[in-house]
């Protein structure tokens, strides 16, 4: 059986640095840092004060206010990115083949500010169960591609993926596959997030995971930094439109990559650390590559998963020079999470949009806040640091991983 090509159309994105994908691409080239004191609740106790929230963003603008009642956040978020990435594709929704669309998307948490909110109801009252009637329905991870499908006709495969922050680069491998296998015809594939809440911030605090600088939070968030402490929470939401090459064809419709392959592993090492010779890490992309039929030295550029965590930032780094050896040093590698903070689910949606536009646009973001080199991080490799760089680029790889282990790795490619 011949596979299908699979092409990307449509892109939309929700950030803390852009609630448009221009916006955030734009944000992405002049180094801007999402990053700032929490405005969502009363920080005076907790070790980390600040997050990268969306900014300027009124729900109300785009869903109306009895339909965004019965949302959570991070539902808020899907439909917003999704409604643009399904108008930027110019679908024509009364002419397709609505079974032959689906809806496969990414959240590492779901509903966590619904769950909160009515637990805390529940026991700031007198003991009476007195939930929400949306209390489930708001807080399940699924429930946002239900409504990304309910609101446009899509009647073909619809459900969550689920992998921690490697959960939307998850999604795009199923949507890839489907596509692939002449499932379906269309996909809208991505992920959000909206983890910026007491219990969130709370949990990844006791955890240690989150940077508690404070001082400087436009300055936190810094991979690869010998002075990195920690990932910068995020929110928001990255969606994508898949679709095959022959339908984008024969529609005429805008062509931004073709989605060439797709990797998973495991690390089977920890609950949340990487393993520290980065193996799960060498083997997702090495099944990427092969998955994408591509040598190691196609690759011209990865946005790598580059949480600004200790370990995580050395073992991956050690993984793409193991993996790519000499030709490791020709690749521009960034960390676009030193601008938008790491936005868990939707992650491995909006890094991969920023490899979309880096290979479009010829130029690669950088790697901001970078200040100080790392012993421990081979100083031949091209991070990226600070700045932007021109770069002609054919073949970007994203990398994507999540507490459990869970590795994904996505590769597109220019269109011949």
């Amino acid at each position: 059986m011949e596979l299908k090509r699979v092409v990307v159309t449509g892109l939309g994105a929700l950030t803390p640095i852009g609630n448009t994908k221009d916006e955030y691409w734009n944000a992405l080239l002049e180094g801007k840092s999402g990053a700032a004191p929490i405005t969502y609740f009363d920080t005076e106790h907790f070790k980390t004060k600040f997050a990268c929230e969306l900014k300027d963003f009124n729900v109300t603008d785009f869903i109306n206010r009895k339909d965004a009642r019965k949302m959570d956040r991070f539902t808020q978020y899907a439909m917003v990115a999704s409604d643009e990435a399904i108008a930027d594709s110019k679908l024509d929704l009364d002419k397709i083949n609505k079974l032959r669309v689906g809806v496969i998307w990414g959240a590492g948490i779901g509903g966590l500010e619904t769950f909160q909110n009515e637990m805390i109801n529940y026991c700031e009252g007198n003991g009476a169960p007195r939930f929400n009637p949306f209390f489930i329905p708001k807080m399940i991870a699924d429930i946002a591609p239900g409504n990304i499908s309910i609101k446009n006709g899509f009647m073909g495969p619809n459900y969550t993926t689920v992998s921690a922050c490697a959960s939307s680069a998850n999604a795009m491998i199923d949507a890839l596959n489907y596509i692939r296998l002449g499932h379906c015809d269309v996909i809208v594939t991505g992920g959000s997030e909206a983890a910026v809440t007491i219990s969130g911030m709370g949990g990844f605090n006791a955890m240690h995971a989150l940077s508690t600088n404070n001082e400087d939070p436009q300055g936190a968030s810094k991979p690869f930094d010998a002075n990195r402490d920690g990932f910068v929470l995020g929110e928001g939401a990255g969606a994508i439109v898949l679709e095959s090459y022959e339908h984008a064809k024969a529609r005429g419709a805008k062509i931004y990559a073709e989605l060439v392959g797709g990797g998973l592993s495991s690390d089977a090492h920890h609950m949340t650390a990487p393993h520290p010779e980065g193996i799960g890490v060498m083997a997702v992309m090495r099944n990427c590559l092969e998955n994408a039929g591509l040598k190691p030295e196609d690759v011209d550029h990865i946005n790598t998963h580059g949480t600004s965590t200790p370990l995580g930032d050395v073992a991956e780094l050690k993984a793409i020079t193991e993996i790519f050896g000499d030709h490791a040093k020709n690749i521009n590698i960034n960390s676009t999470k030193s601008m938008t903070g790491h936005l868990l689910g939707a992650a491995g949606a909006i890094e991969a949009i920023a490899s979309i536009l880096a290979m479009q646009n010829g130029i690669v973001p950088p790697t901001i806040n970078h200040k100080t080199a790392d012993e421990n991080i081979d100083s031949s490799l091209n991070l990226t640091l600070n700045k932007p760089q021109k770069r002609d680029i054919k073949v970007a790889m994203s990398n994507t991983f999540g507490f459990g282990g869970h590795n994904a790795c996505v590769v597109f490619k220019k269109l011949d």
